[in-house]
């Protein structure tokens, strides 16, 4: 299979902006300019001393572009890029004139459709009017609702023969982004700084964090079952893990509209495993085979592998939260209160009724929490929890997660006992934690956690355990990024 190339997008208010922004992109194969984003474009400027590539781009508004100016004008500026020898030059579809189409610059030419509801459903006669154009590469960009909207693009590429990029936007079409080779694109999108189209990554996460270059037809796919799951930095410790271990593999955030779709997806694209975050951790117990104590127990399970055929369950959340109260002497006999009733909760206070704990579930939804409640031997008290009523208070609720930092799930003046364990790991200390401390309790953040649990997750997939403190350092250096954009 042919290279698939990586075209970063260059977008800037002024020419001298956009050209700066050109000559400092380093290890792009490709570089997009969006003349549309400019004051006042150049073409001809655009194009001078340009040290690679590039495809000239004028999107109007009326297909996700910027450009405010007439029709006219903006053919103007795509046939004079025709004329100053870009590489490439992107026109649109509805917008691609017989005498466009023709001469000896077809080849140069890129004809593009964006679809910003779906997946249209003559698909296969728009990409076959697109070739009868002639024109060298034919672009289909299609917003995905769910992980199956990007099946239809599989063979896209495949049928027609010759030159093709296909892209599903919105975070449930990373995959044809990441896996542009499996989807058979000549070349895929990212973006220099902030996202020019809906789901575009920056190309410094494609290749650091993903490995863009190296993923190929064979490459391992594993993932994150979640929606949403862009905040996540599971991609990231998953990715650091598999390199150090030298795997073919490669880790994707995988944003499913419900479990059947991700199950669809997973099984036309061979998927090997999944790790598995809310909603989805319930749904994956009732439909995978599970053979380990704390699945059956809190009935819900974070991870998934593949074999012959059939899904497999396991729960590592339990694992991994206990890792750290182990360090810090254990839990029996100490009165613990669970916020929450969710997947997560459902396996911690699973975990600590086994451990000895006298367990307590709190939350807002009663029905949910008596349900928790009785899987692990606890019983439920109304919100929010009397203060002194616990040794040991979790948080299993989504509540101070980025960017909602300066939210809390309980008022700084319920916080008396001996220990919090915020199982939120963005930010890495939380307003809870901060509230905590300055009332005298002592604090344990998710990180350790998630650590935890990943790891033996790569372990029953692979069969090997990454080398310490390779996905712990992969976290950090992943909520840092997040954190200081």
């Amino acid at each position: 299979m042919a290279h698939t190339r990586l075209c970063v997008t260059v977008a800037a208010r002024t020419m001298a902006d956009l050209l700066a922004r050109r000559d400092a992109l380093a290890g792009a194969d490709l570089v997009e300019l969006r003349l549309d984003t400019v004051d006042r474009p150049d073409v001809h400027g655009a194009l001078a001393g340009r040290r690679g590539p590039v495809v000239v781009t004028c999107r109007p508004t009326w297909e996700g572009g910027a450009f405010q100016g007439s029709e006219e004008e903006r053919l103007g500026i795509l046939e004079r890029a025709v004329e100053a020898g870009a590489d490439f030059v992107d026109v649109e579809a509805k917008a691609l004139t017989p005498s466009f189409a023709g001469g000896a610059h077809r080849d140069r030419l890129v004809v593009s459709m964006h679809d910003f509801e779906g997946v249209p459903g003559d698909l296969d006669a728009r990409v076959e009017a697109m070739s009868a154009t002639g024109a060298g590469t034919v672009k289909v960009a299609v917003m995905a609702r769910r992980l199956s909207d990007c099946l239809p693009l599989l063979a896209v590429a495949k049928r027609r023969g010759a030159p093709t990029s296909v892209i599903a936007m919105g975070e449930a079409g990373l995959a044809t982004r990441l896996l542009a080779a499996r989807f058979g694109s000549c070349w895929t999108y990212a973006a220099e700084d902030g996202a020019v189209a809906p789901g575009q990554l920056s190309a410094r996460r494609m290749e650091g964090e993903f490995g863009f270059s190296r993923v190929g037809a064979d490459t391992a796919l594993y993932g994150v079952l979640g929606r949403p799951v862009s905040h996540s930095v599971s991609p990231a410790m998953h990715n650091a893990a598999f390199r150090a271990l030298g795997l073919d593999a490669v880790y994707l955030p995988l944003a499913a509209e419900s479990y059947p779709d991700f199950v669809t997806f997973a099984e036309v694209m061979d998927l090997r495993g999944a790790s598995v975050t809310a909603p989805f951790k319930v749904d994956a117990f009732n439909h995978a085979t599970c053979e380990d104590d704390e699945s059956r127990r809190s009935q819900a399970v974070n991870t998934l592998r593949r074999r012959e055929g059939r899904w497999e369950g396991l729960n590592t959340d339990a694992a991994g939260f206990m890792a750290p109260l182990t360090r810090q002497g254990g839990v029996t006999g100490a009165r613990v209160t669970v916020l929450g009733a969710g997947g997560a909760a459902r396996a911690v206070a699973v975990a600590l009724g086994a451990a000895g704990a006298r367990v307590t579930l709190c939350a807002r939804r009663a029905e949910q929490a008596e349900a928790v409640a009785r899987l692990a031997g606890a019983r439920v008290v109304h919100w929010p929890p009397a203060p002194g009523s616990w040794d040991i208070l979790v948080n299993a609720t989504p509540v101070g997660t980025y960017p909602r930092i300066d939210e809390s799930p309980l008022p700084a003046a319920a916080l008396e006992g001996g220990l919090v364990y915020d199982l939120v790991y963005n930010p890495p200390r939380t307003r809870l934690m901060e509230d905590a401390a300055a009332r005298g309790c002592r604090t344990l953040g998710g990180l350790d956690m998630l650590v935890a649990q990943a790891q033996a997750q790569c372990a029953w997939w692979t069969g090997a355990h990454p080398p310490d403190r390779t996905m712990r350092d992969a976290a950090l250096a992943r909520l840092h990024e997040i954190n200081h954009v």
